[in-house]
């Protein structure tokens, strides 16, 4: 075992105790060979150990699947990324009709779409239809900005993606995952929806320390959310992209999200992050209900790091592996989280003051101290409601675009940046990964 190894099998525990986290694997890749650690329970009331083999269930990293199947269908002839969804789906519906016309699958790739990224939506993630009854909902779906102007995370879009994968391919999304990706790559803790989750040790996700209620089943956005799997098997996922050209058009910049801190861009699917010395990395983050999944790669030198956490406090487990295993094995460190600047930037509190709604949330900006704001989230569903705090907090400003908690939320300062001015010069989007537009 190189020292690397040794440090992670013993650190992981550690960071597991220290932080309240319920299970974690990590995986990683380096010269060839990939090695991993677990530590932790898949379940508080059961006390089964994490093993290698053990699944969790990876979220918003399954982004990056279904952008590899629609790439594929790219590569054999059935798709441009540039036509209109309509010509795979003339079904397709919006609240906004001449958006519905427009939106392009490149678009739905890179979070430029425009329209309401979080409608969930009762539904039974194991039937058949599910992703196509998920996309005739979307005729209700509110445009928040013209489609192509603007990056705000949507969820739906990718929805959109799995229903043109299972149009192309004749046959329900999950099938079409593990006949073009986990059996060619001869995975075999992966678990593509419900139904499979009984051959396997799954992780149990879990909030404020105890498991989630199975009811939150009902709500999941289909596609790809509930793909399960070891972090050895997603570096299996990992390794394809990073040794193989036929996915290199994945990591090239396609749009530019706001900025919270951290540079970067938008790839087909893949996030392309920036490090010190002109380093460029890819990765992708998964949250998902009582689960949190991260995932960086340095494609130049064939570096991977996956952590995989069911619960807990994961973000400063999170950080520790990555800032200990990049530096190690890359030279690269992670880019410190954004904080508030010494000589606070006052905020024009005339142009952001107002209220702003976003698929899952409404978020109300009031005046605070002078020169700050005091900023409330309000969920607008009951997904929403298990996932965030509603408690009120005051920021200040980060640069003229941007604001910054003055306390830490969750381990970290949150950033909110400003986007456009609507007919009377304030602020017409307050974007917090996804883009909230002025109510």
């Amino acid at each position: 075992m190189n020292t690397t190894a040794e440090w992670l099998c013993r650190r992981l525990p550690e960071l597991v105790a220290e932080h309240g986290v319920v299970g974690a694997q990590v995986a990683v890749l380096a010269e060839g060979e990939v090695w991993d650690a677990s530590a932790g329970v898949l379940n508080v009331e059961t006390g089964v150990a994490v093993s290698s083999d053990s699944l969790f269930q990876i979220g918003s990293v399954a982004k990056i699947w279904t952008a590899t199947l629609v790439v594929q269908l790219v590569h054999e002839g059935l798709l441009d990324l540039d036509r209109p969804v309509r010509d795979v789906l003339p079904e397709f519906r919006l609240a906004d009709e001449q958006a519905a016309r427009v939106v392009t699958p490149r678009q739905l790739l890179t979070h430029t779409g425009g329209f309401e990224g979080d409608r969930f939506v009762e539904a039974d993630a194991d039937d058949p239809d599910t992703i196509a009854t998920y996309v005739a909902q979307l005729a209700q779906a509110a445009q928040i900005s013209p489609p192509g102007e603007l990056h705000s995370y949507c969820n739906a879009g990718y929805v959109v993606l799995g229903r043109i994968v299972e149009v192309l391919r004749a046959k329900p999304f999950h099938a079409a995952l593990r006949e073009h990706l986990v059996e060619p790559l001869g995975l075999t803790h992966v678990a593509t929806h419900y139904a499979e989750y009984a051959g396997h040790e799954v992780a149990s996700g879990h909030l404020r320390s105890r498991p989630v209620d199975e009811r939150f089943r009902e709500w999941d956005a289909p596609a790809g959310r509930v793909l399960a799997m070891s972090a050895r098997d997603l570096l299996a996922f990992v390794r394809m992209h990073l040794e193989t050209t036929t996915y290199a058009a994945m990591r090239e910049p396609q749009a530019t999200p706001p900025d919270f801190g951290f540079g970067g861009h938008q790839g087909l699917g893949w996030m392309l992050l920036d490090y010190a010395g002109g380093v460029r990395g890819i990765g992708h983050t998964g949250l998902i209900m009582g689960y949190r999944s991260v995932l960086r790669a340095i494609p130049e030198a064939g570096v991977a790091v996956a952590v995989l956490t069911s619960g807990g406090r994961a973000v400063p487990l999170v950080q520790e592996i990555y800032d200990h295993l990049l530096d190690e094995l890359v030279g690269v460190t992670l880019p410190p989280f954004p904080t508030p600047p010494a000589t606070p930037l006052p905020v024009d509190v005339g142009k952001v003051v107002g209220t702003y709604r976003s698929g899952h949330l409404d978020v109300h900006v009031t005046p605070g101290a002078p020169g700050r704001v005091r900023v409330r989230h309000e969920p607008r569903n009951r997904v929403a409601e298990a996932l965030m705090a509603q408690e009120e907090r005051e920021y200040t400003g980060l640069r003229a675009d941007a604001l910054i908690s003055v306390e830490p939320v969750g381990g970290r300062h949150a950033v909110l940046v400003l986007c456009g001015q609507d007919e009377h010069g304030r602020v017409r989007w307050l974007h917090h990964g996804q883009a909230a537009v002025r109510v």
